[in-house]
């Protein structure tokens, strides 16, 4: 599907506020209300748009701590991690990836204890590097054209 500069502009609306109105989108836009529902049902159907969502504030919801945590898997234990890392309700993003390190998470947590803990149970899989998360400098960005 091409995507045009037009479906740009609306795919930075949609994720600017999902849930806001073909309308709203058409006005920002410059085309119809009709035309913003067909271009985004064409890129729905296209495998462009692959779903919506929820964004949850972490922090809000108990979570005062997030940290990049980095995982050189031992010998063997990168499948049996693979499979478990999909039980850990901390994990935001988890990325298998090139270089040193196998495993790259984006994770969430209570407190200094709770990272200690989950640390803990990472360990038996690898070596981890943890980073605490200060700020968020960029997130949710459209690609661009």
């Amino acid at each position: 599907m091409k995507i045009d500069r037009l479906n740009w502009s609306i795919l930075a609306c949609l994720q600017k506020n999902a849930r806001q109105s073909n309308t709203a989108i058409g006005k920002h836009v410059g085309i119809s209300s009709a035309a913003v529902g067909e271009r985004i049902k064409k890129m729905e159907d296209a495998g462009v748009i692959d779903g919506y969502f929820t964004q949850i504030s972490h922090t809000n919801a108990g979570y005062q701590l997030q940290a990049i945590i980095t995982i050189r898997a031992f010998m063997g234990k990168l499948k049996p991690f693979l499979l478990k890392v999909q039980s850990y309700k901390e994990v935001v993003n988890c990325y298998r990836v090139t270089g040193n390190e196998n495993i790259v998470m984006e994770v969430v947590l209570k407190n200094q204890k709770h990272l200690e803990s989950f640390i803990d149970e990472l360990i038996v899989y690898g070596e981890t590097k943890t980073q605490i998360v200060l700020s968020q400098v960029v997130g949710n960005n459209p690609v661009r054209p």
